[in-house]
């Protein structure tokens, strides 16, 4: 059996100096079960990384989806190395990387004309938001789906604390595939929504007219249609998922596997849109940092030369296919259940049994550690990924789910847990 004894040993001392001993919710012992889980990863290399135990992980989260050709990628580290080695890192001026990666962009994605980067995705969004607002005048968002830390959006959700009023007041969440909750929203404050924002596509596909009726609303009503792509833009294909589901949004928003992990996120768009960015503030002293631009313009390099987005296709539709075979065989539907796109496909739990999803997915983390598949329930793809790991992605699937279930119909779930179980969050999708 697999220890954590070093992790969560660390885990105690991290947490004296750093809220949750983590940067990021979504890396914390919120999302990772203490006792059965790794805390801190110490290395990686291709799909797989070790832990501070010394235990050996093929990724599934891929750093939250950021790495997409994976780690330590040959090509970008020695983009990197070249650009430390030979230039440096941060000027007193503008680094000519930063019009080439810009150039790149405006090539690969069909709404951008022009470009500002930023470091994160909640930066990305955050600028998109205030653009719109100073192009129209106005101040309300509709929302829908995940689109950051800042108190414009998460102001809306449940983990609002420390977001004045004034402020929740502005942002409206929508149904996704669910136009008329849109177009009601839109029409109850007429003339004053500055921006509709929504992932392109998370959980599900969207329905049939569901991308191109969005922003037919948002036109009709005089509001910048902004597509967060910051985990489906060089996923789903090189121009995002505007490309490939052929909808052209206003403004658009990068990050995560534009530069293979390195720190950058992109805001593109319609020009006369990105022209106000002359007129607001969006600056950063490290916007133009030269180390994550050289990561950014090998990774496109990358995804223009190599079959990289075939590929994480072919693998994500072998994942897709095998567990929908397994919950089918072992006739777990009422448990789980699969969705998404290929490249970014989910594992979805359901309450059932009498035991809530939280205490299930508990169980289905702690088991798939123990047989060294890192994953939260998505299913993350890099280019790195052999077909041995898919395949040994599946065979874990196949000791785990059934098992699961066996736990579930004895109600012998309490027994077996040998941790507390999760807690939920919040929920954006």
């Amino acid at each position: 059996m697999r220890s954590f004894e070093k992790s969560q040993a660390y885990l105690e001392r991290a947490e004296k100096v750093i809220p949750l001993g983590s940067q990021t919710f979504s890396k914390s012992r919120t999302q990772y079960p203490i006792g059965v889980s790794p805390f801190f990863i110490t290395h990686g290399q291709g799909s797989r990384v070790w832990d501070l135990d010394g235990n050996e992980y093929i990724d599934f989260v891929s750093s939250l989806a950021s790495i997409t050709l994976g780690y330590q990628d040959p090509d970008v580290n020695q983009a990197v190395r070249s650009q430390l080695d030979e230039s440096g890192v941060i000027f007193s001026l503008p680094h000519p990387l930063e019009t080439a990666v810009a150039e790149m962009l405006c090539e690969m994605v069909p709404c951008a004309e022009m470009v500002r980067f930023g470091k994160n995705g909640s930066d990305a969004t955050a600028g998109a938001i205030r653009v719109a607002r100073a192009f129209t005048g106005r101040d309300r968002v509709a929302v829908c789906g995940y689109h950051g830390w800042q108190d414009w959006y998460i102001g809306s959700t449940a983990r609002h604390l420390g977001v004045p009023n004034a402020v929740r007041d502005l942002t409206h969440t929508f149904k996704y595939n669910d136009l008329a909750s849109l177009d009601t929203l839109l029409s109850a404050h007429p003339g004053e929504f500055a921006a509709v924002i929504l992932e392109p596509m998370n959980v599900i596909e969207p329905a049939s007219g569901f991308l191109a009726g969005t922003k037919e609303l948002a036109e009709k009503h005089g509001a910048v249609l902004v597509f967060d792509e910051t985990i489906t833009g060089f996923r789903y294909a090189n121009g995002g998922a505007q490309e490939l589901f052929g909808v052209t949004p206003h403004l658009a928003t990068f990050g995560k596997g534009l530069a293979n992990g390195y720190p950058i996120s992109a805001i593109v768009g319609r020009r006369d849109i990105m022209k106000t960015m002359e007129d607001i503030f969006f600056s950063f002293t490290f916007g133009g940092e030269a180390l994550s631009l050289a990561a950014a313009k090998a990774t496109l390099t990358k995804l223009r030369s190599a079959p990289v987005v075939q590929t994480l296709t072919a693998h994500g539709r072998k994942i897709m296919a095998g567990l929908s075979d397994i919950i089918e065989t072992h006739q777990l539907g009422d448990i789980f259940g699969t969705s998404g796109h290929p490249t970014w496909s989910f594992l979805n739990i359901k309450d059932g049994r009498g035991v809530n999803a939280f205490e299930i997915k508990t169980l289905w983390m702690q088991e798939m550690h123990q047989r060294g598949i890192l994953s939260v329930g998505t299913h993350n793809v890099s280019y790195a990924h052999r077909d041995s790991d898919i395949d040994a992605l599946l065979q874990a699937y196949r000791e785990v789910l059934p098992y699961i279930g066996d736990v579930l119909s004895k109600g012998q779930l309490t027994s077996v847990l040998r941790c507390e179980p999760l807690v939920p969050l919040f929920k954006v999708r």
